[in-house]
């Protein structure tokens, strides 16, 4: 592996763990930092399943005490029903994606993976994470996961069935999504944790599912790489927003994307940086 490769497969697994699971687009940010590194060819596209693996693991092992409790209480007492009702807010949030993601991700990855539809989902992301920041989060009435009803998890589906739009954001739709419906914003950031899950395993499953065919084993140290990147970067961000949401709100953020999606127009509209576009 060449030094340019290695430099890539760092960068854009640091990138992947950083941005998963904030308000910011992990997507949106490998696609960009992918065009601008050269990385966005068909070994690229299996480089970002894998990355996105790393992140997967890294939450399951943040979250591993909880994940454990559940599933003992769901394998070895059938009649916890904490476990149970947990578990089936898991299962409802997670469906519209699933059924939307199947139905329409062929057609998304060709027409929406850009890097100009990716600005201007940031732009209008990070305003509507700052109008309900400042102007429409009401007192929360649920203020855990475990106070959740079933019409609040079946909300959040949908509103993480957004984030099908690159640049939008898994975790920011379904974290500010969540407290528009009544929860917490440290309940909306654990149950958007959770719900990243199945749906990140999800669209791992369909993506190595379609990219099978090329996975070669010349490339497993540059898959490591990033493997390793995504997955110390992965456990630092997820950490790190648990402390953060404690005393502080997500107006930064909103901030980040609408100056960073600006920046990409600009770039793209003085010729600054040539953006791929599809055909």
């Amino acid at each position: 592996m060449d030094i340019h490769a290695f430099i890539t497969a760092l960068v854009l697994g640091i990138v992947q763990g950083l941005t998963e699971f904030l308000p910011v687009s992990s997507t949106g940010h490998l696609i960009i930092a992918g065009d601008l590194l050269g990385s966005h060819d068909e070994i690229g596209k299996v480089f970002d399943v894998v990355i996105q693996l790393a992140s997967i693991f890294a939450v399951c092992w943040v979250f591993r005490t909880k994940i454990a409790e559940v599933t003992v209480g769901v394998l070895h007492r059938p009649r916890n029903r904490l476990s149970m009702r947990f578990v089936l807010m898991i299962i409802l949030a997670f469906l519209p994606a699933c059924i939307l993601g199947l139905a329409f991700h062929k057609t998304i990855k060709q027409v929406l993976f850009n890097p100009l539809v990716v600005a201007g989902a940031l732009i209008v992301g990070g305003i509507i994470i700052f109008i309900v920041e400042r102007f429409l989060r009401n007192h929360p009435h649920q203020t855990s996961i475990d106070d959740m009803t079933a019409s609040t998890a079946v909300k959040i589906g949908f509103a993480q069935a957004l984030a099908m739009i690159p640049g939008t954001s898994r975790s920011g739709a379904t974290i500010i999504g969540g407290v528009i419906f009544g929860l917490s914003r440290k309940a909306a950031t654990e149950f958007s944790f959770f719900l990243a899950i199945p749906t990140m395993v999800g669209a791992t499953v369909l993506d190595v599912y379609k990219s099978w065919h090329l996975f070669n084993v010349g490339h497993i140290p540059f898959f490591a790489v990033g493997f390793i990147a995504s997955f110390v970067s992965s456990m630092w961000a997820v950490r790190f927003l648990l402390r953060y949401i404690s005393t502080h709100t997500f107006i930064p953020f909103a901030y980040y994307r609408i100056i960073f999606g600006l920046v990409v127009l600009a770039t793209w509209y003085f010729g600054v940086v040539d953006w791929s576009l599809p055909d």
